[in-house]
């Protein structure tokens, strides 16, 4: 066994990887402070070949030093929207036919190995901010919430690691890895 080569990965070039096909499914960050954590959500919708992010309220964007180092050029590959409010995004989304997700834990949210995405919708999965969570007014715009199961003594992911969990089991149910 060896690592691959970068030419055995076989990477597309940026203006390539555009022009490609994107998942159905795009992230809505909810004033998310840490610009750390939005250059790792940047990264990991460029592996999962994301349509959309959208950054919302205080959520930083690009160019910013400290997300750019984190992104490590998915910033240029992967398209994002900055909209004052994360309420505006998701009305918009919702108005376009999205299916809004929460990643949240809520009252009524489901285990993340029971949910099944919406068949035939695109979907839009809003990930909260480090300390408050989701806002409660899109919490209240969205068809259903999800959260992780977790074993340890902490409840909570940090909103990255949740986005790539997430990413990773909604896409593989949406049978996007299938050859």
């Amino acid at each position: 066994m060896r690592k691959l080569t970068m030419q055995e990965l076989n990477r597309l070039p940026v203006a390539d990887f555009k022009a490609t096909a994107k998942s159905p499914v795009v992230l809505v960050l909810d004033n998310v402070r840490s610009l750390h954590n939005v250059g790792a959500v940047f990264r990991t919708a460029d592996a999962f070949a994301l349509a959309h992010i959208y950054l919302c309220g205080v959520t930083g964007r690009p160019p910013h030093r400290e997300i750019t180092k984190t992104a490590l050029g998915s910033t240029e590959s992967v398209a994002w929207t900055h909209t004052a409010t994360t309420l505006e995004a998701a009305q918009q989304l919702q108005a376009a036919g999205y299916q809004l997700v929460a990643v949240e834990q809520t009252t009524g949210s489901v285990p993340l190995p029971q949910f099944r995405p919406a068949a035939g919708r695109p979907l839009a999965l809003v990930l909260g901010n480090e300390v408050f969570g989701v806002d409660d007014e899109v919490l209240a715009l969205c068809e259903a919430a999800v959260e992780i199961p977790q074993l340890g003594t902490k409840h909570s992911l940090n909103v990255s690691v949740a986005a790539g969990v997430v990413l990773w089991d909604v896409l593989s149910k949406l049978g996007v890895f299938q050859a």
